[in-house]
């Protein structure tokens, strides 16, 4: 059974994905995850996969040098980006697509990126981000509470019940 996930504001958050109705992805764009050595040995089971779904100059940089640059986050390397995008990113999350097709969109992407908006703070605390809320740094509109109406505890299931899986394990 899965560990309930304690979301400080769920209560009170909203959201609502547009990609492809509004977004062209906006959370991709300078989008640099950190990636655990468990990530990393998922990501790498599907790179064959995965390099011929990428575009040719973020397939010819991870050709080159990989996917992960040598800049860290959480102690953890970061996915490289190329001309302001994630590497995976093309019309969309590679990883993901490649996760669909394998019957969990989740599965190959890095936990940072599955889990967005849903974060958690140095304390442990989890959280939806959004404007105006600890400090909320990153600007894009989806994280604007009077862009959507749609609560977060119903547009964030799939993501919640991922990160109470994720705990679980």
């Amino acid at each position: 059974m899965a560990v309930p996930l304690d979301v400080v504001n769920l209560g009170t958050a909203t959201f609502e994905c547009i990609f492809g109705r509004g977004c062209d992805g906006l959370c991709c764009k300078n989008g640099r995850p950190s990636v655990s050595n468990h990530e990393q040995l998922t990501i790498d089971r599907v790179m064959e996969r995965a390099i011929p779904l990428m575009r040719p100059n973020a397939r010819k940089l991870v050709e080159e040098e990989g996917y992960l640059s040598k800049r860290t986050k959480l102690g953890q390397p970061m996915v490289r980006v190329i001309d302001s995008w994630c590497v995976f990113f093309n019309k969309g999350c590679v990883l993901h697509g490649i996760g669909i097709e394998d019957g969990d969109a989740y599965q190959y992407k890095p936990m940072q990126c599955a889990l967005f908006p849903l974060d958690h703070d140095d304390k442990g605390e989890w959280y939806i981000r959004q404007w105006d809320y600890k400090d909320e740094e990153w600007d894009v509109f989806c994280l604007n509470p009077k862009q959507s109406k749609v609560a977060a505890a119903v547009s964030m299931k799939a993501e919640i019940e991922y990160a109470e899986k994720m705990l679980d394990s």
